[in-house]
């Protein structure tokens, strides 16, 4: 799958953000159609996914399986030879200017998706990368947020919602949108940090009662969990579980202005 170069082009875009078919074809260069055929026999190969834009119901995203990457990649290596077998944490990259990476995740009401984001990737990087995040209509913290957090030993008592206006000036390394909608009003932050999409539904969007909802949220939390551990072994060394577990510095305390 990897061997054909608008494939691989296609991959490597996807590597860095969720996108749809009209950008990835401006990004590569190529005909719509040569393009979307590709895209279909990455889907069908299962290391691409999709998932319809809540925005508007029309657009579809396209994202990468990192974890399906992996284990092929190391699938491959292994059968080529056992010293080739990869280490399941991806090798991490240096961080530009020396400080710690700091990384906002927006969503519409920050009062579940960007939360848990934000705390994930707190506890997860052992305070090693500033976390933050933000909504551009900002509602209470959702109970079932709070319930999955508290399940992975994330205490998120005392949180409340941040409207994105609250960083208008800081200077982040990188900030993720979390919903379709939010990406299209993400205002522009100083220092030209990089901007990424994820593509994730609201899991309070199903029902009204919180026990229906609890299963959404659950996915919700696995699928942050997956997506911040290949972030943090890509945003600056020290930040990932490998290079946490060598360390028992304390972690930082995060500035209370971002």
């Amino acid at each position: 799958m990897a061997a054909h170069p608008l494939r691989w082009r296609l991959l490597c875009e996807l590597a860095r953000s969720d996108l749809r078919v009209r950008e990835l074809v401006g990004l590569a260069g190529q005909p719509q159609n040569l393009v979307s055929y590709h895209l279909g026999e990455l889907r069908a190969s299962g290391l691409v996914g999709t998932r319809r834009s809540s925005f508007n119901g029309r657009d579809i995203y396209y994202r990468l399986d990192l974890a399906r990457c992996a284990q092929a990649l190391a699938g491959a290596g292994a059968a080529l030879h056992p010293g080739l077998r990869l280490d399941p944490s991806p090798p991490a990259a240096p961080a530009g200017g020396g400080g710690r990476p700091a990384v906002l995740f927006l969503c519409t009401g920050n009062s579940a998706r960007s939360q848990m984001a934000e705390a994930l990737t707190r506890a997860r990087s052992g305070g090693r990368v500033l976390a933050a995040s933000a909504g551009s209509r900002p509602k209470p913290l959702h109970p079932n947020a709070v319930r999955v957090m508290a399940a992975r030993g994330i205490d998120l008592a005392g949180w409340r919602s941040k409207h994105l206006s609250v960083f208008a000036g800081h200077r982040f390394t990188q900030v993720i949108t979390l919903c379709d909608r939010v990406r299209e009003v993400c205002p522009e932050f100083p220092g030209h940090p990089g901007y990424v999409h994820w593509s994730i539904p609201d899991p309070a969007a199903g029902g009204s009662i919180d026990e229906d909802t609890y299963p959404a949220f659950e996915q919700t939390a696995a699928e942050l969990e997956t997506r911040i551990r290949f972030l943090l072994a890509a945003i600056g060394p020290g930040t990932s579980p490998a290079a946490r577990a060598q360390s028992t510095a304390p972690a930082p305390a995060f500035p209370q202005e971002v």
